[in-house]
């Protein structure tokens, strides 16, 4: 039975597949975004059953007007190629666009250079987030599977500290407003000594109040520090960036303010076992290493090991001044050549030595030949020192040998 070579079948596709789709638009949702060290641009257009591999060159990436990130649902053109190698293909782009949510996307972004620009992300103005709190406080909906997961968290890594729930919607017109006055009203009242403001998943719109500008700022004025806890690891808020501390999730902002009180001390008593064990243990070595050394023994060692360098030292010294003297040398013979050149150059000397510069007064140029003249025609002659002037009364040539 006859069979392809994996080189052949691969070829077969290859024609196929590129020849089917020399030009081609797709749209759909970017993940794993990453520009590579040689500037190429490699991402994923996925939907809710499919993935494809899409790439753009550097040439193309460098012209574009924005950056894609993972979560960007993108519109590309450009053509379908299969690497042979790897058995994989992909589609090359041309161009690309933003599609759907691109609109909000880009809103944010510019929402967010705005908010940059006002010094609100500066990471010298976010505060230390306690690591053994009294009271937590938490901006959410009292109702949601975000604040069950953070008491849960709470209750087992730290059983007893206090937890302050500020009600707020998490979605829809009326969210951001609520949610910042109640920052706000935390701070007013010293109500916690960390704020957890957050909610669990949801699509970008869901979002979109944690995002909004009166909470960004008052996250970014609030005394107390705060912990963003905006949706999934792979969600995003601008409350992230203003925040004192940005969480992937609520259940990981629980964690990240409340240190096991348990883990802590077990955690303490083992570094201080480590730390005497280890100091006891240099301490014997160090005694077992002396043992055997007298002062006049130490003083030997130590010469023998210095000699050497100090030779060394001595003979990169010398080479060194040695290299600076042929340098400056031959700078110095580089130098009287130049002068040398130039001197030979200078018209003046040359005028010195007895020569003369001509010059026909009809034109104003220097004299070359004696065939530029005629009878009758006046010439200034400039010697090293004033002018002469004359009249043609011949012309010839002079014959040498």
């Amino acid at each position: 039975m006859d069979a392809y070579s994996v080189s052949e079948i691969t070829e077969l596709i290859r024609q196929n597949l590129e020849g089917l789709f020399p030009a081609l638009t797709v749209e759909g949702e970017v993940s794993n975004c990453r520009p590579s060290s040689s500037g190429h641009l490699y991402f994923t257009l996925k939907d809710e059953s499919a993935a494809i591999s899409c790439m753009m060159f550097k040439n193309r990436f460098i012209r574009m007007s924005f950056e894609p990130k993972d979560g960007m649902l993108l519109k590309v053109k450009g053509s379908l190629s299969v690497y042979a190698q790897r058995g994989t293909y992909s589609i090359v782009c041309e161009e690309m666009e933003k599609a759907g949510d691109g609109e909000i996307l880009a809103m944010l972004e510019k929402r967010k250079q705005r908010l940059a620009a006002d010094g609100l992300f500066d990471e010298d103005r976010k505060k230390e987030i306690p690591r053994f709190p009294k009271t937590v406080g938490v901006v959410s909906s009292p109702t949601g599977a975000a604040v069950r997961d953070i008491l849960n968290i709470l209750d087992r890594r730290a059983a007893g500290i206090n937890v302050i729930i500020l009600p707020a919607p998490v979605q829809g017109n009326e969210a951001a407003e609520i949610i910042a006055s109640r920052i706000k009203q935390a701070n007013q009242w010293a109500l916690a000594d960390v704020l957890i403001v957050g909610r669990g998943g949801g699509s970008l719109e869901d979002l979109l109040p944690f995002s909004e500008e009166i909470v960004v700022r008052a996250a970014a004025a609030s005394a107390i520090p705060v912990v963003s806890a905006v949706g999934h690891e792979i969600d995003w808020a601008l409350l992230d960036f203003a925040a004192d501390l940005r969480a992937p999730t609520p259940s990981a902002a629980a964690e990240l303010v409340s240190s096991s009180r348990e883990e802590t001390i077990d955690t303490i008593n083992y570094l201080k076992d480590t730390l005497c064990e280890t100091i006891q243990s240099r301490i014997e070595k160090a005694r077992l290493l002396l043992k055997p050394f007298s002062l006049r023994d130490l003083e030997y060692r130590f010469r023998t090991i210095l000699q050497p360098r100090l030779v060394r030292f001595d003979d990169a010294k010398e080479t060194l001044t040695g290299n600076f003297r042929n340098r400056i040398a031959e700078m110095r013979r580089r130098l009287d050549l130049t002068k040398t050149v130039i001197e030979a150059g200078n018209p003046s000397l040359i005028f010195e030595r007895g020569f003369s510069l001509v010059i026909n007064e009809k034109n104003g140029k220097a004299l070359r030949r004696a065939s530029e003249l005629k009878k009758g025609d006046r010439v200034t002659i400039r010697p090293f020192e004033g002018f002469v002037t004359a009249i043609t009364e011949t012309t010839g040539t002079i014959l040498e040998g």
